[in-house]
């Protein structure tokens, strides 16, 4: 969800708007820290905290500060069972900031990086009035949401994480389960580069951060790609499936290689890729069959969903693995 074209939105129309936040999430809850919503003064809003009790409290709560029209930040803890009579045991601080046209020309702004840049940290101080005035900030942010105390004045400021980071996937072939992977990845944080060499496979219109890109020597593409990136194929050419993995797996620099096909092709492309160099500890990094195996049905969406999923799971680990400071595998000689 893009946080600050929604606010700028509300402020135009409205006039004033409460950003809500997930500012700490303890045992089963809803949403992790982070999540958020942006709520209107007649109780409209966008985006979810998780939806059920808490999030119907959460909007009761913000809408009545955003009729104040008052700027206001507040902090309120939340134990799903005792105070909501929710099942899930956890326990939530929610963070409320009602916002009003003051704050358009900074909402402005934040929605263009939004749109521009991705990804993006800001830091606050907590004032007496509010929420001070947001500035782009380079330091390290724990999550997407964290709240610093200075030991010696003991102010409070607020750094958040807004954007998406997205993770790009060079995406080879625009046959049937092509199209269909790349609509159930459009809500998913993914960067698409869809790469054929037949243009006219590509359809029309496409979901937004997906890239069509007809190249006549598609394989020659993953060299511009960023490293991290995930590279699957799945063209109408296995001779062309081949030289895409040849050359990913050669780089390595990416954090998933995958290609379509059965346990067969697999086994085909090994004997493959070692008569080209690639040893036995490089082939391995190559995914094949892809997606969640336990999908039987060959139906292109349900076999993009299944793809989607796994990526999902993936990209996760690679996000987790990275904040644990592990990178890549260390690099191999080609050789046997």
């Amino acid at each position: 969800m893009n946080v600050w074209a929604h606010i700028a939105d509300c402020l135009e129309r409205g006039g004033a708007c409460a950003l809500v936040t997930v500012a700490l999430a303890e045992g089963s809850s809803p949403r992790d820290s982070g999540a958020r919503m942006i709520v209107t003064g007649n109780a409209e809003f966008h985006g979810t905290i998780g939806g059920g009790t808490l999030e119907f409290e959460a909007i009761r709560r913000a809408a009545a500060a955003v009729q104040t029209g008052v700027p206001a930040f507040s902090l309120q803890t939340v134990s799903l069972g005792p105070d909501l009579g929710q099942c899930c045991g956890g326990r939530v601080q929610l963070a409320i900031e009602v916002l009003t046209t003051e704050a358009l020309d900074q909402a402005r702004h934040l929605a263009s990086l939004e749109a521009k840049q991705g990804s993006f940290q800001t830091e606050a101080r907590v004032t007496e009035q509010g929420l001070g005035q947001r500035r782009v900030s380079r330091r390290s942010c724990p999550g997407l949401f964290a709240i610093e105390t200075d030991e010696t004045s003991g102010s409070r400021s607020i750094i958040e994480q807004f954007g998406t980071r997205r993770r790009a996937l060079f995406l080879f072939g625009a046959g049937h389960v092509g199209k269909a992977l790349v609509l159930a990845l459009a809500p998913l944080p993914f960067e698409i580069f869809w790469i054929d060499s037949r243009r006219e496979q590509f359809p029309g219109p496409v979901p937004a951060k997906v890239h069509k890109i007809a190249s006549a020597s598609p394989a020659s593409e993953l060299d511009q790609a960023p490293d991290g990136s995930f590279v699957l194929a799945m063209t109408h050419s296995h001779a062309l499936d081949e030289e895409i993995m040849a050359r990913a797996l050669l780089q390595q620099r990416f954090a998933y290689c995958g290609v379509i096909g059965s346990a067969t092709k697999r086994a085909r492309f090994q004997k493959r890729l070692n008569a080209r160099g690639l040893n036995d500890a490089l082939v391995a990094r190559m995914v094949c069959p892809v997606g969640v195996t336990a999908v039987n049905s060959k139906q292109p969406a349900a076999i993009a969903a299944g793809i989607a999923v796994d990526l999902l799971v993936r990209d996760e680990a690679c996000h987790q693995q990275a904040a644990s400071g592990k990178g890549l595998a260390q690099k191999r000689t080609h050789g046997r």
